[in-house]
């Protein structure tokens, strides 16, 4: 995972040091930790780092790797917000939310007219109904295994000695409806899939199961909460193509993804704190 800054289009034509309002937002969550950085109306900078063990170091590490090439110190920036599940530890941020609240508005700010988010991290699947606003409305948590998240997959991966880039494209080379496969346990899913594997089953085919399955698993979180039309998925699973490609055929509407699903958490952080900067200063 990439640790360097990814800058503004327009680093090189503006002085970000002199807009009027810099806010940040830190997203320390249980697989990667972002970063953004909002000069104004415009995200100016942002990285996306691995989390380790200590939650206050990672939170630096995403914070000076976005800064980097900006010209901006922390210094510069007039508020921090901290979302995710190390979002108590960091030091340099003036206040915490959760990331229900902090996803709902990122992906509002991506998508004005957005409903329903699903935000799958590394160890939980979050449902999220949000109003016209992108406040919080009602939401619902998967169960406490990590079936149904980023993690299942990064194991999948691991057992296939295989990138997480490349389960998505090679689930989809199946076709027909893949075996069924546990969706429930990690730890099962883990012991089935090698099993399978022993078997002589085919990896892409045990690839399209478990993508199968988390999309099932998904399908019935998200019929539990409801769900409108205008749909965005952030978070890591975003990325995989055979998870959103059978969300899709199962709901019969293809979810909304930004350019970069792991920051919607830390834009919302980010937006959260100009709200608040903007609130003091009246």
């Amino acid at each position: 995972m990439s640790q360097q800054a990814n800058l503004s289009p327009s680093i090189g034509q503006k002085d970000w040091r002199e807009a009027r309002t810099v806010t940040a937002g830190i997203d320390i969550g249980s697989s990667s930790a972002q970063a953004v950085i909002f000069a104004d109306d415009e995200i100016c900078c942002y990285s996306s780092v691995r989390t380790g063990a200590n939650s206050e170091r990672t939170a630096w590490k995403a914070l000076n790797a976005a800064l980097e090439g900006t010209g901006l110190t922390l210094d510069n920036i007039q508020h921090t917000v901290a979302t995710g599940y190390g979002r108590v530890i960091v030091p340099f941020a003036q206040k915490n939310l959760t990331e229900i609240a902090c996803h709902a508005r990122g992906a509002h700010w991506f998508l004005p007219g957005v409903r329903t988010v699903l935000d799958m991290g590394g160890q939980d699947c979050k449902a999220i109904r949000c109003d016209e606003n992108g406040k919080v409305t009602q939401f619902l948590l998967n169960d406490k295994c990590a079936a149904g998240t980023g993690r299942s997959m990064e194991i999948m991966a691991e057992i296939m000695e295989i990138s997480l880039d490349e389960i998505g494209p090679r689930s989809l080379s199946v076709d027909g409806q893949p075996k069924p496969v546990s969706s429930t346990c990690v730890v099962f899913a883990r012991s089935e899939a090698l099993t399978l594997l022993r078997r002589g089953m085919p990896v892409n085919e045990i690839l399209a199961a478990y993508c199968d399955a988390l999309a099932r698993r998904i399908f019935n979180l998200i019929q539990r909460i409801g769900m409108e039309e205008e749909f965005v998925i952030s978070g890591g699973i975003a990325k995989n193509q055979g998870v959103v490609s059978r969300i899709t055929e199962r709901f019969g509407v293809r979810p909304q993804v930004c350019f970069e699903p792991q920051l919607v958490g830390a834009v919302g952080a980010a937006l959260f704190a100009r709200a608040l900067l903007e609130r003091r200063a009246r």
